[in-house]
């Protein structure tokens, strides 16, 4: 799903909500520039899914806005929810065999010692899948040290040299060709770095391996 659409399904939910509704808290909630959030507001407000209206009226009180969703709107809301759950549940579906397929390759080569790269939602769906192969995550890694995941401290990733790891899973939904030029610059072999989604080859088509 095209982040645009994201953003303007996250402003019809907040105004439907009835919170987050200025401009800035709006604008802080989609971690966006104000100017950007106006933007959206504004395009909103010509297709028709939103009102803006201006309150109090008294001369000498200070101009300020408010957002209402229409019929229309809430229409276009619920839209774009189902396609979001649709998107969401066929990026689950597939990351998750990307996954499976990865590890059952070294499953048989005494795979033990995994690790979780960015800990988050994509690595929770990283954990659901290394159960089903009777493992449990041997350390979680970030760019930075902090916090707990799964249990786990959150160590700096430039630590995972010297843990002796079999593989590390790189939980992210994005593209992970970053994050595996990142791990190999710090010495991970190439064999070792498992992703959720398939990288791309030298000629820009998915990798099958």
């Amino acid at each position: 799903m095209e982040r645009r659409v994201e953003r303007e399904l996250e402003i019809l939910t907040a105004i439907a909500e009835g919170d987050s509704t200025t401009q800035r808290a709006l604008a802080a909630r989609l971690g966006v520039a104000l100017g950007l959030t106006n933007l959206y507001l504004k395009r909103l407000a010509k297709k028709g899914f939103i009102k803006i209206t201006e309150f109090p009226r008294k001369p000498a009180a200070r101009k300020r806005l408010r957002y209402v969703l229409t019929p229309k709107g809430l229409l276009e809301k619920s839209r774009l929810t189902y396609d979001y759950m649709s998107y969401s549940l066929g990026i689950y579906r597939r990351t998750r065999e990307t996954l499976r397929e990865a590890l059952g390759h070294l499953h048989g080569q005494g795979l033990k010692r995994v690790a979780f790269y960015r800990p988050g939602e994509a690595a929770e769906l990283a954990y659901v899948t290394l159960k089903e192969f009777g493992l449990e995550p041997f350390a979680v890694f970030d760019r930075d040290e902090g916090g707990f995941f799964l249990g786990l401290p959150v160590r700096p990733i430039a630590e995972a040299a010297d843990a002796e790891l079999d593989a590390i899973v790189i939980a992210t939904f994005e593209r992970p060709e970053p994050d595996i030029a990142e791990l190999t610059r710090l010495g991970f072999p190439r064999e070792k770095l498992l992703t959720l989604r398939r990288p791309l080859s030298a000629d820009g088509e998915a990798s099958r391996t």
